[in-house]
């Protein structure tokens, strides 16, 4: 049954990120000209609704799906390692002109040269799964 509301919740979170243009390259291009407005509405909301949201999990106590005990500890803090990944990231989104949420948006939306893109980033995540204990901390 959990897979079945996470699978729901996914095809929400698709057609909303769809519908909001949130996976249109022009708007992401648009963005990075900062010729409108738009995206940073939208990630600034998604960003006040996420700290709203942590706050209600923390207060309530809310559990996950599953019943286990969710941990919201936090993380070692590096400058290096947020800015290095900071920097990748954004250069990746730049380039492929999409961010890792719309890019499966947009594989089911059916631009095939996404497939791409999906594959790249695989690709570079397996390479930070290899290099990991290799970097600093």
């Amino acid at each position: 049954m959990k897979y079945i509301t996470y699978l729901l919740i996914g095809i929400l979170f698709g057609i909303t990120m769809y519908k909001s243009e949130a996976a249109s390259w022009f708007r992401i291009y648009e963005m990075f000209q900062f010729g409108s407005f738009h995206m940073y509405g939208l990630m600034g909301s998604a960003v006040l609704l996420g700290i709203l949201g942590i706050q209600v999990i923390k207060q309530k106590n809310i559990k996950p799906l599953d019943g286990d005990k969710m941990s919201l500890e936090p993380k070692e803090k590096s400058v290096t390692r947020y800015l290095v990944g900071g920097i990748v990231f954004g250069l990746g989104w730049a380039l492929a002109g999409v961010c890792p949420g719309p890019m499966y948006v947009l594989a089911g939306a059916g631009y095939v040269s996404i497939l791409l893109v999906i594959l790249g980033a695989l690709i570079g995540t397996l390479i930070y799964g290899v290099l990991k204990t290799k970097l600093p901390h």
